[in-house]
């Protein structure tokens, strides 16, 4: 089949690219490098670095195209409320040109990567797929109503959909530069450097993590699987759900590194319980947690060893500076 990914110099981009050149699939894709690395490209897949809100170029790339994966996006929660032009546009227009272009072009079917950040607070945790969505940042509002307009879109025009919800991916390929996103990766780039991580509030947030291998084997069949159209399905682990506390002590112990993390204020909007189910992964796809949150860490310290520590670039405009706006991006403390 021919297969186009949106977003393929990116984390999850590359490493479902990888995937599905192994099952003998033609790839190809396009990424505006925001917030990927060329050096992510899987070799033999076909790479166009254009952004996808250009309509015209969407609708030449994805001629014979069977299936998209739709994995762009600027995926910054905390950011998205000081830079909402920035993370919309590059959320859900970029989503209504992809999908017009698809369907135009008479791609047969359509996967969404959707966030987490869609269920906003719950009352209870973990997530699962029948709960109403609450999303409370532009991210998470972005997101849902990306979902939204391409169910409407799916059902005028008879394009399949399958929406994933991929949550907290961690692993090798991460951007670990960014000062905006990636807790995990952001704390073993200034750990390996000597340099305390920064917690936002007192760190008693709770997440779990993904492990990329772990979620790419669910990933792939959502291209295939008949009886998945339609669905919204939660991908990931809830098995170990950690504090941001634990997962620095986590990293800190692996690299044996001396732990005395520096708290600033808390970020507005911040879920405090953040994890979903994955019964349904389980029922559907056959989902199985491969790799615990420490085997995960070390690959991701492992890879960033290899490739070098790097300095923090603030890459993207924080378009609203006031006294709520976190000081790590406006003093730069990364």
């Amino acid at each position: 089949m021919k297969i186009f990914i949106t977003g393929i110099a990116g984390f999850l981009g590359s490493h479902l690219a990888d995937a599905l050149l192994a099952e003998g699939h033609e790839v190809l894709g396009c990424d505006n490098l925001i917030g990927g690395y060329l050096d992510n490209v899987p070799d033999g897949a076909e790479f166009y670095q254009v952004d996808c809100q250009y309509l015209n170029t969407m609708n030449k790339l994805m001629q014979g195209v069977d299936v998209v994966y739709h994995t762009a996006c600027t995926a910054y929660e905390g950011l998205s409320v000081f830079s909402p032009n920035l993370v919309c546009q590059n959320t859900y227009q970029i989503t209504a040109s992809v999908a017009s272009a698809a369907i135009s072009q008479g791609v047969k079917r359509f996967v969404y990567c959707s966030s987490m950040a869609r269920y906003g607070t719950q009352e209870i945790v973990p997530f699962t797929e029948d709960m109403d969505p609450k999303p409370q940042d532009p991210y998470g509002i972005s997101k849902l109503s990306a979902e939204r307009l391409l169910q409407c879109l799916s059902e005028v025009h008879g394009m399949e959909l399958v929406i994933a919800v991929p949550h907290n991916i961690i692993g090798p390929r991460q951007k670990y530069d960014d000062p905006y996103r990636n807790v995990a990766s952001i704390m073993i780039n200034l750990m390996l450097q000597g340099r305390q991580p920064i917690i936002y509030g007192d760190g008693s947030q709770k997440r779990c993590f993904s492990f990329i291998q772990d979620d790419i084997t669910c990933l792939e069949k959502l291209a295939f699987q008949k009886d998945l159209v339609g669905e919204i399905i939660n991908i990931g682990p809830d098995e170990e759900f950690v504090t941001i506390n634990e997962l620095a002590e986590t990293i800190a112990d692996l690299i044996n590194f001396k732990l005395d993390p520096i708290y600033v204020p808390g970020r507005p909007q911040e879920v405090k319980l953040a994890t979903c189910s994955a019964e349904k992964a389980r029922k559907l796809l056959g989902y199985k947690t491969q790799y615990t949150l420490q085997q995960g860490l070390e690959e991701m310290v492992n890879y960033i060893n290899h490739k070098g520590t790097k300095k923090f670039r603030y890459h993207l405009d924080v378009e609203i500076v006031n006294q709520k706006t976190p000081q790590t991006w406006v003093k730069k403390m990364f």
